[in-house]
C-alpha cells in the first residue's frame, strides 16, 4: 500500500512537472492552445500571456502583463469588448491559421485575430505559431520564418511601450492608436483615444469620444512641440514621415528602466517608470498639466498662458480683439474667442509681422507645410496671400527650415515655458508702428535708466560699502548662530539660508510691533505668538516670535526660513525676513487682513460670509499651492501640516498656505521617507503617517482631502458635530455618499446657494483624497486637473480612520506624536 502511495506521489509530481513545463513556453501552435489558468511567457522571462480578471470584475481576459513585477500591470488587451465570462475559455490557432479565442464547450470564436491569408500561403497553415516577444508583441508567423502574418502591436489598447508605433499607414489602412479603458474593472473601448490626425500637419490629438480634448501638436524635428516631458534624456524618439506614412516610435537607452506610457480613463496621457525598491509605479510625466491643455480653452486667436495667474489666463493675439467682451473673462462660458479688431485690415501698405515667443503653435489641421524655405522667404510667401495670418519655422534643427503657414483663425495656442516656437503674426500697419514704438520707448526707457542706475550706483556705492561693513559683523555673528542652531536637526544637511534674506534687527521689529504688545497680537501656537506690525515706510506685517519655552524649537524656525525663501506662489504666504539676536528667534511675514480660514469655516456667525463661489476659489486655490510645493517649484517639498489653521486669508479672501516648520524637502527621484518623529494635527494626518511615520506626497494629498470635506461641511474633521452620527468628518461624508445622500454634507450655511453637480464632484475628489492606500489617492496634479475640468472620476474605496476616537487614539500613540496647533493670524 505503502509502495502504491509513493508511485502515485511520484506519477502526480510527474505530470505536475511537465505541465509547467509545457505551459512556460513562450509560443502558441496548432497543437499546443493554452486554457485559462495557463500562461506563455517570453524567453528573457519579461512579459507572460494568459488570461486575467481586472480589479473587482468577474470577467475573464486574454492579455499580456510583466510577468515578473508583483503587481499584475497589464500592457495589452485581446479580447477587450467581448470578456469570457467563466474559466472555459482556450486560445488556439485555428485550422484557417488564425489565433482565436473561444469557449471549450463552442467552436464560435469569441475573438480573432481576423487575419486573410495571400493565396500562398493556405496550404502552409499548418506551421502558424503565435509567439510572445521579449518587448510585449505577440506575434503571429510562420515557424522558422520571419514572415509575420498578423501581430498585437498593430491593435495597442491603452499602453505604449517602447517599440511600438503611434501612427497610420494609409497604404496599407493601417492606424496604430491608444484607446483608454472604460474603468479600472473593465479593459472595454473607454472615452479617451489617442492618435495621429490625418487632416493637415500630422499632430498628436487625444479625443474624449469625438470632441478634441488635448493637443500634443506636431512632431518639429526634434519632439512632440506641445509634449514638454517627451524629451531624449531617458528615451530616443524617432519619428518617420513620408507620404501617406507616420510613425512615432521610442526606445530605452538604458534598458533596465521598466517604463510604460498610458492614455488612462481619467483622460491622462501619463508615463510611469518601475521603482524596484519600493515596488511601485512613479509617475515620470503626464499631460494635460493645465487648464490651459485643455484643447481650445480661449478660442480662435487667442493665447492661454498658464503663468498668468489673472483674467483666467486668456489674452488675445496683437490686433484681435475678444469677441463677446462680456464673457472673456469667465473660465466657465468657453469664449468665442478673439476677432479682428474693427477698422482693421492686414492687406494693405505697410503691414508686416511680430514674433509671439514660446509658444505652442496652433492648430496644424489647416497649415501648409513648405519646404526648403529660409524664414525671410516664409515671410514674402506669406505676404502674397491676404488669407495668410501667421508662420513658423517647420524643423527647428539644424538652425531651422521650412515654414509652416495658417490661414484663417489660429486655433489652440499655447504659452510654454520651455522648448516652445516662435510664431510670427501678421498685423497691419498701424498696429506694426504701435508695436515698434511701443518696443522702441521700452528700449529708450531701459537706456536712460540704465544711465540713471549707473550714476546712483556710483554715489551710493561708497555709502553702501560703509554701511555693509557694519552690518557684516553682526549679520556674521546671526548667520554663525543660525548655523549651528541648524545642525543636528532632522533634514539639516539640506539647510542652506539665502545670502539675500533681510534681517531685522530686534530694535526695528519691536517698534513695528509696540514692543510685542498685547494690542497687536493676532494669535499664539505651539512656536508662541504671532503679532502685527507696521514698518517705518508703512508696510504691515505679521511676525512670528518663537517662545523660549516652545517646544517646536529652533529647527522648526531653521526649516521655515530655510524652505520659504526658495519659494514663491501666489497661494503661499510670503516671508519677508527674519531676526535672529541672541535668544530671539522671529519670522516677518506679510500681513494677511482675514487670518485664518478656520477662522470663517468653523465659526458659526463667519460661516454665512463664504459663498460656495468663494469656497471653491479656496479650494482651488489651496490644491494649486499644493501643487508647486510638491511638482513646479524648484523643490519637492511635503507640508506635513496642512490644515484649515495653516490657510491665511488676504484682502480678497485668496488662500495663501502657511507654517512649513513641520514641511520637508524630497529628492527628485525620492517618493517617500519615513520619520520616527511623527509631528502634525490630529484628524489631518494620513494613517501610514500617523502609525508608521511614512510620508509623501500622498500624506499631504490626505491632509488636502479633509480640508476640502470640512470646506464643504463648515464642520471640523475631529469634532462630533450635532446630527453626525459618525465620531468624525470622513466617516459621516463616507456613509451619506453610499446612501446617495452626499449632498446632505452641504454646510446649511450655504442656504442651497450651490451648483449640486459642482459640489458633488468637490465630495467625490475629497473622498478620493483620503482613501485609506496611499497609492490609491491620486496626486495633487491630478486634482487639480479633475477640480478645473469636466472628466469621468474613479469611484472612491472606503476611507482611513472610520473607527471610533479611542480606538484612533490607541492607534495613534504606537509613535511619538507632537500636535501643532497655531492660532489664526
Amino acid at each position: 500500500m505503502l509502495h502504491n502511495n509513493l508511485l502515485l506521489n511520484s506519477l502526480i509530481l510527474l505530470l505536475l512537472t511537465f505541465s509547467f513545463c509545457s505551459c512556460s513556453t513562450d509560443t502558441i501552435s496548432t497543437d499546443k492552445p493554452i486554457r485559462d489558468g495557463e500562461l506563455i511567457v517570453s524567453k528573457s522571462k519579461t512579459f507572460a500571456l494568459g488570461f486575467f480578471t481586472p480589479g473587482k470584475s468577474t470577467s475573464r481576459y486574454v492579455g499580456i502583463w510583466y510577468n515578473n513585477l508583483p503587481n499584475q500591470t497589464v500592457v495589452w488587451v485581446a479580447n477587450r469588448d467581448t470578456p469570457i465570462n467563466d474559466t472555459s475559455g482556450i486560445l488556439s490557432i485555428d485550422p484557417s491559421g488564425n489565433l482565436v479565442l473561444h469557449h471549450n464547450r463552442s467552436t464560435i470564436p469569441i475573438w480573432s485575430s481576423n487575419v486573410s491569408f495571400p493565396q500562398s500561403l493556405t496550404n502552409h497553415t499548418s506551421a502558424v505559431i503565435a509567439q510572445l516577444s521579449d518587448i510585449a508583441n505577440l506575434v503571429l508567423k510562420l515557424n522558422n520564418t520571419e514572415t509575420v502574418l498578423w501581430e498585437s502591436f498593430d491593435h495597442p489598447t491603452d499602453t505604449w511601450l517602447p517599440y511600438q508605433t503611434l501612427g497610420f499607414d494609409r497604404k496599407n489602412n493601417q492606424s496604430w492608436f491608444l484607446q483608454s479603458w472604460k474603468t479600472d474593472d473593465d479593459p472595454g473601448k473607454g472615452s479617451y483615444t489617442l492618435n495621429f490626425s490625418t487632416v493637415g500637419l500630422p499632430q498628436l490629438f487625444m479625443y474624449n469620444h469625438d470632441l478634441s480634448w488635448w493637443r500634443g501638436g506636431h512632431w518639429n524635428g526634434e519632439l512632440i512641440v506641445g509634449q514638454p516631458y517627451m524629451k531624449r534624456d531617458m528615451y530616443n524618439i524617432s519619428f518617420v514621415e513620408h507620404d501617406n506614412y507616420v510613425a512615432l516610435t521610442y526606445n530605452m537607452f538604458d534598458t533596465s528602466v521598466i517604463l510604460r506610457i498610458v492614455l488612462q480613463q481619467s483622460g491622462f496621457f501619463q508615463a510611469f517608470t518601475w521603482d524596484s525598491h519600493e515596488s511601485q509605479w512613479n509617475p515620470y510625466w503626464s499631460e494635460p498639466t493645465d487648464h490651459c491643455d485643455n484643447y481650445g480653452t480661449c478660442g480662435s486667436n487667442s493665447n492661454c498662458d498658464p503663468s498668468n495667474l489673472e483674467n483666467f489666463k486668456c489674452t488675445c493675439l496683437l490686433g484681435f480683439e475678444p469677441k463677446y467682451p462680456r464673457d472673456w473673462y469667465d473660465s466657465r462660458v468657453g469664449s468665442g474667442g478673439c476677432v479682428r479688431k474693427k477698422g482693421v485690415s492686414v492687406c494693405r501698405n505697410g503691414e508686416g509681422f511680430v514674433k509671439v515667443v514660446s509658444l505652442k503653435v496652433p492648430d496644424t489641421s489647416v497649415a501648409v507645410a513648405k519646404g526648403g524655405l529660409s524664414l525671410e522667404e516664409c515671410e514674402k510667401e506669406c505676404l502674397r496671400n491676404c488669407s495668410c495670418t501667421a508662420y513658423a519655422v517647420a524643423d527647428v534643427t539644424n538652425g531651422g527650415s521650412g515654414c509652416l503657414a495658417w490661414y484663417g483663425d489660429l486655433m489652440d495656442i499655447q504659452k510654454l515655458s520651455n522648448q516652445g516656437q516662435d510664431l510670427f503674426l501678421r498685423v497691419d500697419a498701424v498696429e506694426l508702428a504701435n508695436y515698434y514704438k511701443k518696443s522702441k520707448g521700452i528700449l529708450n526707457k531701459k537706456k536712460l535708466a540704465a544711465i540713471l542706475v549707473a550714476s546712483i550706483v556710483a554715489i551710493v556705492l561708497l555709502l553702501s560699502c560703509v554701511y555693509c561693513w557694519r552690518k557684516k559683523k553682526g549679520k556674521g555673528k546671526m548667520m554663525q548662530q543660525l548655523s549651528q542652531d541648524s545642525s543636528g536637526e532632522e533634514n539639516g544637511a539640506q539647510i542652506n539660508i539665502h545670502p539675500n534674506l533681510p534681517l531685522f534687527d530686534f530694535k526695528t521689529i519691536m517698534t513695528a510691533t509696540k514692543n510685542c504688545g498685547h494690542e497687536n497680537k493676532l494669535g499664539q501656537g505651539g512656536f508662541g505668538s504671532v503679532y502685527k506690525g507696521c514698518l517705518v515706510n508703512g508696510q504691515e506685517i505679521a511676525v512670528k516670535r518663537l517662545s523660549k519655552t516652545s517646544g517646536q524649537g529652533k529647527g522648526e524656525f531653521i526649516n521655515e526660513v530655510t524652505l520659504l525663501v526658495k519659494l514663491q506662489h501666489r497661494n503661499l504666504v510670503r516671508l519677508l525676513g527674519c531676526c535672529f539676536e541672541k535668544e530671539e528667534r522671529m519670522l516677518v511675514y506679510e500681513y494677511l487682513p482675514n487670518k485664518s480660514l478656520d477662522f470663517f469655516i468653523f465659526d458659526q456667525n463667519q460661516r454665512s460670509s463664504l459663498g460656495w463661489s468663494k469656497r471653491f476659489e479656496i479650494i482651488c486655490g489651496i490644491a494649486r499651492g499644493v501643487l508647486y510645493l510638491h511638482q513646479d517649484s524648484r523643490l519637492k517639498i511635503i507640508h506635513r501640516d496642512l490644515k484649515a489653521s495653516n490657510v491665511l486669508l488676504d484682502g480678497a479672501m485668496n488662500p495663501k498656505i502657511s507654517d512649513f516648520g513641520m514641511a520637508r524637502i524630497f529628492g527628485e527621484d525620492e517618493i517617500q521617507a519615513k520619520t520616527k518623529r511623527v509631528v502634525g494635527t490630529y484628524g489631518y494626518m494620513a494613517p501610514e503617517y500617523a502609525m508608521e511615520g511614512r510620508y509623501s506626497t500622498k500624506s499631504d494629498v490626505f491632509s488636502y482631502g479633509i480640508l476640502l470635506l470640512e470646506i464643504i461641511a463648515g464642520q471640523r474633521n475631529t469634532r462630533n458635530e450635532t446630527g453626525r452620527a459618525s465620531p468624525n468628518l470622513i466617516g459621516h461624508v463616507w456613509t451619506l455618499w453610499t446612501e446617495g445622500k452626499a449632498l446632505d454634507t452641504i454646510d446649511p450655511a450655504l442656504n442651497q446657494s450651490y451648483p449640486p453637480d459642482i459640489v458633488l464632484k468637490c465630495i467625490q475628489i475629497g473622498l478620493l483624497c483620503v482613501q485609506e492606500k496611499a497609492m490609491n489617492r491620486p496626486s495633487m496634479l491630478e486634482v487639480v486637473f479633475m477640480l478645473c475640468n469636466e472628466t469621468p472620476l474613479c469611484q472612491p474605496q472606503k476611507p482611513a480612520f472610520l473607527f471610533n476616537r479611542s480606538q484612533e487614539l490607541q492607534e495613534l500613540s504606537i509613535n511619538e506624536l507632537t500636535e501643532t496647533t497655531v492660532s489664526a493670524r
